[in-house]
């Protein structure tokens, strides 16, 4: 679980809140943590597609939730 927060605030604090992952952030977290899950993946639309599933407030961020 460390490793997984490490990660997304590794990626969070390059645009804005630190707290929020933007889809630009994402699509570069996914591109070089997840590079076999993505070459994997037939649909060049994918990140946009994660970004609408996972975006609840449609805000076009994701937020790390706290405990």
């Amino acid at each position: 679980m460390d490793v997984m927060i490490r990660t997304f605030h590794r990626y969070s604090c390059r645009e804005g809140d630190r707290f929020k992952l933007s889809k630009g952030e994402l699509k570069m977290l996914l591109q070089r943590e997840l590079t076999e899950f993505l070459s994997c993946q037939k649909d060049p639309e994918l990140v946009d597609k994660m970004m609408q599933d996972l975006d609840a407030n449609e805000d076009n961020e994701l937020k790390k939730k706290g405990k």
